[in-house]
């Protein structure tokens, strides 16, 4: 989701009374309020296909899988993230969160710089927090940033599977951006029916 500048520096009381009452979502960085645009039919398809692989496995377990509503908190920043799963907070507050596990945020020209720069910082300051994914819409790229490899890139594409070791869940690129309309995603499954055609021939 893009984001506009709204308003310039107000407090964390001022922004969090603020989004009570607001019809639209805004993010607090550094004291200054910018406000959440619409997503395109990709980003909610990649969103919603994360969101519902995440919920289905983690079903039965301490972990939580919330999309787009609930807010990290990261120092002073507040900010939405696409999806996220929260293992251990439950005291933590209704509408926010500082203990997340997983974030994903799925990128757009729009948004790409600030979710590689600015949202990168200050989630990797947040201790709970053990891997970030960053997905591609235009084109076919899942980017894994982990902890445990002190944050170094990985990245995946058509054809691979991906473990998130956070929440011990395997899963394929393919899965992740069924349904969603693009290039890469036209010619993978144009090669998938053509492969198919050739073993019905057979």
């Amino acid at each position: 989701m893009a984001l506009k500048p709204a308003q310039h520096y107000i407090s964390e009381a001022e922004y969090l009374a603020g989004e009570m009452i607001s019809d639209i979502k805004h993010e607090l960085i550094d004291g200054e309020v910018y406000a959440m645009a619409g997503a395109s039919r990709n980003h909610q398809r990649l969103a919603g296909n994360v969101f519902t692989t995440f919920a289905q496995h983690l079903r039965g377990t301490p972990c939580e899988t919330f999309m787009a509503d609930i807010k990290v908190k990261a120092e002073h920043n507040f900010f939405y993230p696409d999806v996220m799963v929260v293992c251990a907070d439950e005291n933590g507050d209704e509408y926010y969160t500082e203990k997340p596990t997983i974030i994903v945020e799925v990128l757009s020209k729009a948004t790409r710089r600030m979710d590689k720069s600015t949202k990168l910082a200050a989630y990797k300051a947040l201790p709970s927090l053990q891997e970030y994914v960053l997905i591609e819409q235009d084109f076919v790229d899942v980017e894994i940033l982990r902890r445990s490899t002190h944050w170094l890139s990985e990245h995946y594409f058509l054809g691979d599977s991906l473990t998130l070791e956070s929440i011990d869940l395997t899963v394929t690129v393919s899965d992740l951006y069924q349904r969603v309309n693009n290039e890469d995603m036209q010619e993978f499954l144009q090669q998938q029916q053509a492969q198919a055609s050739d073993v019905e021939q057979r």
